[in-house]
């Protein structure tokens, strides 16, 4: 893996879930970086969420990230936010950075209390790990449900050198994105402003995380923060430089929000839900937001179930303004429906090798619109239900 220049990684275990588990991290840049963030748009921000809108308003460079999971630090009042603050303080003791240099982030139960007493323990081992640790180690420090860590890198050379990308992320439930997805993290070795990172991190999350449904429920500790600290010496100056940063980034959140789908609770299939001929973006969105998030459609990929009509059904009730006789449905590539009716043929016989595949693409026209839009969707198993219903026993 080509992790870039300048950043170290650390991870520990600090029992905030299972004695012995990972579930403590921290990312450190050598150098003060660029960042940027995208958070949760629910009214219930977690502490950290504010913490660090709140650090990231004025612009300033960060040196690094803290990152735990077990405890989510969401709904935890004043309290929550000063031990958010606190924790910052006792890591930068031990990590050698400063406290507001660090930008925290949390997942876990909602509700609970950090342990301090945990965490002031756990800090000399996480700083022992610092350059010793690697970056898949503080992957699976972040994750909760997951059941298998997740990261993704780029690289590219521009003719002052090699510009280096990595991302990690955790997620597989609770995820119906309005900004980013659980919690996830870049870091980069350009020299680019603070202005044009925050941009284009914006538009890249837009156009990827920003369209992945699990479970059509949005979590109070999303984020998504980048760094870019310009230890490479390569500097994004041309508009062809800024062209091609962000095509890697683009392609980074891309792989991370594949990850995020096929790891689903439970999850089994992933479903390219895309949307063409809406009369806007905006009504594309209703249209695959309502397939990618109904119950019935999620259960019928994970039986393999050919049962297209679940697709419409989801399609008509979506608020999105269409001529009902103007939908064509084509799944894996075969024409399905259109003119109001289903086309002639053996149906199932043909949909049925299509639905047994791992990754199922779903395509709606709804007319001759501009509007358009791509949604990544999971399937329902029985398996979700068990780990949602045992999560916190």
């Amino acid at each position: 893996m080509k992790i870039p220049a300048g950043y170290l990684f650390a991870a520990t275990a600090a029992s905030f879930k299972k004695p012995g588990k990972l579930d403590l991290g921290a990312i450190v840049s050598d150098v003060p970086a660029v960042a940027a963030g995208v958070f949760t748009t629910n009214k219930f921000k977690a502490a950290p969420v504010l913490q660090c809108k709140e650090m990231l308003a004025d612009g300033r460079k960060m040196s690094g990230f803290l990152v735990n999971s077990g405890q989510a630090n969401a709904c935890t009042g004043d309290q929550g936010r000063a031990n958010c603050r606190e924790t910052l303080n006792l890591a930068a003791s031990h990590l050698g950075v400063p406290a507001d240099e660090l930008l925290p982030a949390s997942t876990g139960v909602i509700g609970a209390q950090f342990d301090m007493a945990k965490w002031e323990a756990a800090m000399p081992a996480l700083a022992g790990t610092l350059g010793h640790a690697g970056p898949e180690d503080t992957a699976r420090a972040i994750m909760t449900t997951d059941t298998v860590h997740k990261l993704a890198e780029a690289s590219f050379a521009l003719k002052n050198g090699e510009v280096r990308l990595l991302g990690m992320c955790k997620g597989a439930g609770m995820i119906s994105p309005n900004m980013a997805t659980m919690l996830s993290f870049i870091v980069c070795d350009a020299d680019i402003s603070a202005e044009a990172w925050q941009v284009m991190l914006t538009d890249c999350v837009n156009l990827t995380i920003n369209r992945v449904t699990v479970d059509g429920d949005m979590s109070t500790n999303d984020c998504v923060m980048a760094l870019a600290n310009g230890m490479s010496g390569v500097a994004i100056e041309s508009e062809e430089d800024y062209i091609l940063l962000r095509k890697h980034l683009l392609s980074v959140l891309e792989e991370l929000a594949y990850k995020i789908v096929m790891d689903a609770e439970g999850g089994t299939k992933v479903a390219f839900i895309e949307v063409s001929g809406a009369k806007s973006d905006e009504d594309a969105e209703k249209v695959a937001r309502a397939v990618g998030n109904s119950p019935l459609v999620k259960t019928a990929l994970f039986g393999s179930d050919p049962n297209w009509g679940r697709i419409i059904c989801a399609a008509g009730y979506s608020g999105a303004d269409f001529k009902p006789e103007d939908l064509v449905l084509k799944i894996g590539g075969v024409l399905v429906f259109r003119n109001g009716t289903p086309e002639p043929g053996d149906m199932d016989g043909l949909l049925k090798p299509i639905m047994k595949e791992r990754d199922i693409v779903i395509h709606i026209d709804v007319g001759d619109g501009p509007g358009s839009t791509m949604l990544l969707a999971s399937d329902l198993t029985r398996d979700y239900i068990s780990i949602n219903a045992d999560y916190r026993s």
